[in-house]
């Protein structure tokens, strides 16, 4: 996911939301000590995302609940401390337990999005909106600025610089981006 998110909920045609309440952050590899300090690999942006966190969940509905005590960066992953977790024993029996953050509590500004809500979205022409480039189906962040993965209906991939100049619209409730490509990517 990317440090980015749109709070609103898309409803499909079954009146269901496109959009999960409950988004993947990270995943239990280890423990850390005997006290029941946990070792988690981020899923997200950057440990400063990680941390907003007060509440995480153990489930993709929400239902099991579980509040964060402390949680620092260490290496490559967080170590974490979760209430009712005391003991190296506790602790291990969580390992490869997968965690989620509710993503109305991610408090993001409007313009960004999380990547999983951008996968799947129609790109079209932003100039001619019968004029259908693809679905983007990845994004690869690099140092500059992120790229999406465009595959059209012939299954040809085409990369798309995420600058402002192509990247007109994006509507993630409505699955839709509206670009102005640069000359020569959809060639």
């Amino acid at each position: 996911m990317t440090d980015t998110t749109s709070s609103n909920a898309q409803t499909g045609s079954d009146g269901a939301s496109r959009l999960k309440p409950y988004l993947e952050i990270g995943q239990i590899v280890g423990t850390h000590g005997v006290s029941g300090e946990l070792r988690v690999q981020l899923w997200c942006d950057s440990p400063d995302f990680f941390k907003k966190f007060n509440t995480l969940y153990y489930d993709e509905k929400g239902a099991q609940a579980v509040k964060v005590s402390s949680c620092r960066p260490h290496g490559n992953v967080m170590l974490l401390c979760l209430e009712g977790v005391s003991g190296v024993e506790t602790a291990a029996a969580l390992r490869g337990k997968v965690l989620y953050m509710r993503r109305r509590d991610a408090d993001m500004p409007p313009e960004h999005f999380f990547v999983v809500d951008l996968i799947g979205c129609r790109v079209i022409d932003a100039d001619d909106e019968s004029h259908e480039y693809g679905a983007l189906t990845e994004v690869t962040h690099t140092g500059a600025n992120d790229v999406w993965h465009i595959k059209d209906a012939n299954g040809k991939e085409y990369l798309l610089p995420v600058i402002e100049q192509v990247v007109i619209h994006t509507d993630v409730e409505a699955g839709i981006i509206k670009i102005r490509p640069l000359e020569g990517i959809f060639v």
